[in-house]
C-alpha cells in the first residue's frame, strides 16, 4: 500500500477551511442527534444546495461528520431525558436512562463517549486498510458486474431493513420506475413524461431528497409529538462523567466487541448504524453470565451499542467510495451530494480524485476527537435547545427547505416535486413504509438499467452471459440465495408450528 496519499489526505483535511468544514459538520450532527424525528438523511438533504458553493472535499467531509455526529447526539437525550433523539440511539435508552437514574448519568455519558470514539477511530483504520483493496479488486467491474452489484444491493436494502419487507420491496420498486422518468438514454425517446418538459430530463435527486426525507419527515415528527406531548422534562444532572476502573475493565470488551460487529454490518447494504446497535445489544446481553442486569443499568448495555452504531456509521463509506453502491440512505443523500459536485463514487474514485478520498476519511480521525471533546461540555446547550417548540422550528425548517429547493435549478416545479414528495414520505411514515428503499432504488435505478443494457448489448441478448462471468455469477447467486431466505425461513417456522404438541 502507498502510504503518500494517505499522507497528502491529511494535508488536506488539516487545510482551515476544510477543518472549520468537518467542526461544523460534527457540531450539526450533534445536534440532529439530538432533535428527535429530524435525522441525518433528513437534515443532509436539506442542506444539499448549500454544498453548491463548497468545494466537493469540504462538502463531503461536513456532509460525513453529520452523519457520524447524530450518533454521538443521539446519546445525550438518550440518558437524560429516556428520549431517542436518533434511531440507533433507542437501545442505549434501555440502560443509559436507568444508570442516569441512579445518580450515574455521567458514567453512562463517558462510556457512550469512550465506545463511540473508540468504534469510530477502529472503523476508520480498517476503512483505511480495506477500502483501497475494495477498490482495487473493484476495478475488474464491467456492466454485468454492476448489473449484479445494484440488484443485490437494491434488495439487501429491502429485506434486511426493518419493518415488513413487501414495504420495503413495494417502495424499491416505486424508486425504480420514477429513476426511468424522462429521455431514454439510449434511443431518445420519452418515457413517463405525460408531455411535461419539466419531466423531459428526469426527476432530479435534490428535491426527491428534500420532499421524502426533510419535508416528509418534519410533517410527520409535528404529528407524532402533537400525539404524544412535546413536553420535555428536567434532566438529570450530570456528575462524574470521567467512567471508574471498574466500569471501563467492565465495558472494554463490550466497546471491542461492538466496534468489530459495527464495522461489519455497516459495509452491508441495509446495514446501519441502528442494525449494528441493535446486534451489539443482543450479542452482549446473550454472553453475559447475568443477563437480568441489563435495562436496569449495565454499563455493556451503553458501551456496545454507542461503539457499533459510530463504527457502523463510518464503515458505511467503503461500498459508496469504492463501488459506487450507497448501503443506506443517508449514503444515498451523500452520494446524490458528490454526483452534484461532479464526482462519480466508484472504483476510479481513488486513483482519479485520491484528495477527496483521503481527505474524507482522515477528517473521520480528526471528527471523532472533536467530538469526543465537545459531546460534555455541550450538553447544557442540547438540552435547552430541546426546550424550544416544535412550533416555531418546524415553520424555519420548512422555509429554509423550499428556499433551498428553488436554488439549485431557479425552478417552481422543484418546489412543486418537493412539496409533492414531502407529503408522499408523510403518507409512507404514516402507513408503515421506509422512504430508505425508495430513495437507494431510484440512485442505484440509473446504473441498474444503463448496465442491464450494455450487459445485454455484450452478450447479444443472452441473459446467460452473466452467469459466464465469475464476479457476477456468485453476486447473482448471492442475489437468489437473498431473495429465497425469507420463504425459506417461512417454510422452516411452518414445520416447526406443525412439530409441536397439539392441547
Amino acid at each position: 500500500m502507498d502510504f503518500a496519499p494517505v499522507i497528502d489526505g491529511f494535508g488536506v483535511v488539516l487545510e482551515p477551511a476544510n477543518l472549520l468544514y468537518c467542526l461544523i459538520g460534527v457540531v450539526i450532527g450533534m445536534l440532529v442527534g439530538v432533535l428527535p424525528g429530524l435525522g441525518p438523511a433528513a437534515t443532509i438533504a436539506i442542506l444539499l444546495p448549500i454544498t453548491f458553493e463548497i468545494e466537493a472535499v469540504g462538502a463531503v467531509i461536513m456532509l460525513a461528520g453529520i452523519f457520524y455526529g447524530a450518533q454521538y447526539g443521539g446519546t445525550i437525550t438518550s440518558v437524560l431525558l429516556r428520549l431517542p433523539g436518533e434511531a440507533s440511539s433507542v437501545v442505549t435508552v434501555f440502560d443509559g436512562h436507568a444508570l442516569a437514574r441512579q445518580g450515574r448519568a455521567g458514567t453512562a455519558l463517558g462510556i457512550a463517549a469512550i465506545g463511540s470514539f473508540v468504534g469510530g477511530t477502529v472503523s476508520v483504520v480498517a476503512l483505511s486498510l480495506l477500502a483501497p483493496l475494495v477498490a482495487g479488486f473493484a476495478l475488474d467491474f464491467g456492466p454485468p458486474e454492476y448489473t449484479a452489484l445494484a440488484l443485490l444491493g437494491i434488495l439487501l436494502v429491502a429485506t434486511i431493513s426493518s419493518g415488513s419487507r413487501l414495504k420495503a420491496l413495494t417502495a424499491a420498486a416505486l424508486g425504480l420506475l420514477l429513476a426511468v422518468v424522462g429521455r431514454d438514454a439510449f434511443t431518445g425517446s420519452e418515457r413517463f413524461t405525460f408531455g411535461s418538459l419539466e419531466l423531459a430530463d428526469g426527476l432530479d435527486f435534490v428535491p426527491i431528497a428534500m420532499g421524502l426525507f426533510g419535508l416528509g419527515e418534519i410533517l410527520h415528527s409535528l404529528e407524532q409529538r402533537r400525539t404524544a406531548g412535546a413536553a420535555v422534562h428536567a434532566p438529570t444532572e450530570v456528575h462524574n462523567v470521567w467512567p471508574s476502573r471498574t466500569d471501563l475493565k467492565q465495558s472494554s470488551g463490550a466497546i471491542g466487541r461492538g466496534s468489530v460487529l459495527g464495522f461489519v454490518l455497516g459495509i452491508l447494504p441495509g446495514g446501519g448504524a441502528v442494525m449494528a446497535s441493535l446486534a451489539a445489544y443482543a450479542v452482549e446481553k446473550r454472553r453475559s453470565k447475568h443477563p437480568e442486569r441489563f435495562g436496569q443499568g449495565a454499563v455493556e448495555g451503553v458501551a456496545a451499542p454507542e461503539s457499533a452504531n459510530n463504527a457502523a456509521a463510518t464503515s458505511s463509506f467503503i461500498p459508496l467510495l469504492t463501488l459506487g453502491i450507497p448501503a443506506n440512505a443517508t449514503m444515498a443523500v451523500i452520494f446524490g451530494a458528490l454526483l452534484i459536485q461532479g464526482v462519480r463514487p466508484g472504483p476510479q474514485l481513488l486513483e482519479e480524485n485520491p484528495e477527496l478520498f483521503w481527505g474524507v476519511v482522515n477528517s473521520m480521525y480528526l471528527g471523532n476527537v472533536l467530538l469526543l471533546i465537545m459531546s460534555i461540555p455541550l450538553v447544557g446547550l442540547f438540552v435547552r435547545i430541546l426546550r424550544v417548540r416544535p412550533a416555531v422550528l418546524a415553520p424555519i425548517t420548512v422555509l429554509i427547505t423550499l428556499i433551498g429547493a428553488y436554488t439549485v435549478n431557479n425552478s417552481v416545479f422543484d418546489i412543486v416535486l418537493v412539496i409533492a414528495f414531502g407529503a408522499l414520505g408523510y403518507l409512507m411514515k404514516k402507513t408503515g413504509f421506509d422512504p430508505g428503499p425508495l430513495v437507494l432504488a431510484f440512485v442505484l435505478g440509473a446504473l441498474l438499467e444503463e448496465s442491464l443494457r450494455r450487459s445485454l448489448l455484450l452478450f447479444d441478448g443472452d441473459p446467460t452471459g452473466f452467469l459466464t462471468r465469475p464476479i457476477s455469477g456468485v453476486l447473482l447467486l448471492a442475489f437468489i440465495i437473498v431473495a429465497l431466505l425469507p420463504g425459506i425461513r417461512a417454510v422452516q417456522a411452518r414445520r416447526e408450528r406443525e412439530r409441536e404438541p397439539v392441547g
